[in-house]
């Protein structure tokens, strides 16, 4: 699978696909799995692409999943090689994409159109969820796919999302969870006045300081097996209109938690609501819910990855649960059991992203061995 891996994921870098566009990555991917048998079904919402390409009816459901988007390149003439040619030099593939995540899509999309055509008869289903709306605002993509599914009760029960997990070799880190990730932005009311008449005035910061010292210091849970603690950090604070003799009128607070199973979004929104009671803070909140915790735990995914990671590359990973968001956040949604797997992310977002042409191919090798034991396992 290796050369064919190789040779997609160049075709996939070339295309110059700035998110939300795709510029015909899944037209050409589309076109390898409809040769293989695969019933294809596109799902575009406002400006984003979605393929839904599936081969199979019978339960389990197993997801390939990725997307085809990519962040901006920056400045070019900081770059090696230019972002978009997927240059192979000493066995690394170069290019935006390359590793976050093109390589390990054409990974996905290669070892899916080899197990059909070695399993034409395959138990189960087997799904590739292909999104152009990853990278920026993830509102039109994955989401609105799973919205989709779920109003029509389709199924899934294991997604595998080609994400760059690994850290210092390939096989080193399984992401069979991530933390839920929610924000606030909060304003806090004062009366604006002189600073040297302060009895006429009502300065927000001061009023607020016990409140943030609390929010700040707040123990919210201990973590558990799989997740650390939950941790909160202030992002941005702003008050005052500039001047130095201006007592402000307005306190503005942005703050994320990064929250895992022990605690809802719910709890953090009444919590925080009682700490801003209890200081008797005139304020009004807004609250942007990213995603929800999702956890694979040791489930029969997880194994069956852990496994072919073994198989394949020789290694034990490492259960992890770190990170940002991602997009299995929005499949997790539909009670699957989700992990991510992929080359390594040291270069991701970077200038001179790359990913070892080797890796790729072992990342195809594992892809296939999962749904080797997912769907050919006793």
């Amino acid at each position: 699978m290796k050369n064919t891996i190789i040779e997609l994921a160049q075709n996939l870098i070339r295309r110059p696909s700035i998110s939300p566009n795709d510029c015909g990555c899944q037209a050409e991917i589309a076109q390898r799995l409809e040769a293989v048998g695969f019933t294809l079904e596109w799902l575009p919402f406002g400006d984003t692409l979605n393929l839904w390409a599936t081969h199979g009816s019978e339960d389990p459901c197993v997801v390939f999943a990725g997307h085809t988007d990519v962040v901006p390149v920056g400045d070019e003439s900081q770059w090696q090689y230019p972002p978009f040619s997927a240059e192979i030099v000493d066995g690394t593939l170069y290019g935006r994409g390359a590793a976050d995540m093109k390589g390990s899509l054409a990974a996905l999309v290669i070892a899916a159109e080899t197990f059909v055509k070695n399993n034409p008869n395959h138990k189960g289903k087997i799904a590739l969820l292909i999104t152009s709306d990853e990278e920026a605002a993830a509102k039109d993509g994955t989401v609105k796919v799973v919205e989709t599914l779920m109003a029509r009760q389709e199924a899934v029960h294991y997604a595998v999302v080609g994400e760059p997990s690994s850290g210092k070799v390939l096989g080193d880190v399984i992401k069979n969870g991530r933390r839920g990730s929610i924000t606030a932005n909060l304003y806090i009311e004062g009366i604006q006045g002189h600073v040297a008449y302060p009895h006429l005035a009502e300065n927000p910061v001061h009023t607020a300081l016990n409140f943030l010292t609390e929010l700040t210091t707040y123990q919210w849970d201990n973590g558990n097996e799989f997740f650390p603690p939950t941790s909160l950090q202030i992002a941005n604070i702003k008050a005052g209109t500039g001047s130095n003799n201006v007592i402000p009128g307005e306190l503005y607070v942005q703050f994320n938690l990064r929250y895992c199973t022990e605690v809802t979004d719910e709890i953090i929104k009444n919590k925080v609501a009682e700490m801003l009671n209890k200081h008797a803070l005139k304020h009004r909140i807004e609250w942007n819910l990213s995603g929800k915790p999702f956890l694979a735990g040791n489930g029969k995914l997880v194994k069956a990855a852990v496994q072919a990671v073994e198989n394949v590359t020789k290694i034990t990973p490492r259960l992890d649960t770190s990170g940002g968001t991602s997009d299995g956040r929005f499949i997790a949604l539909m009670g699957a059991e989700v992990v991510e797997f992929g080359p390594l992310n040291a270069t991701i977002h970077k200038v001179n992203e790359c990913v070892s042409v080797d890796d790729l191919g072992k990342c195809g090798e594992v892809y296939y061995q999962i749904l080797e034991n997912l769907l050919n396992g006793e």
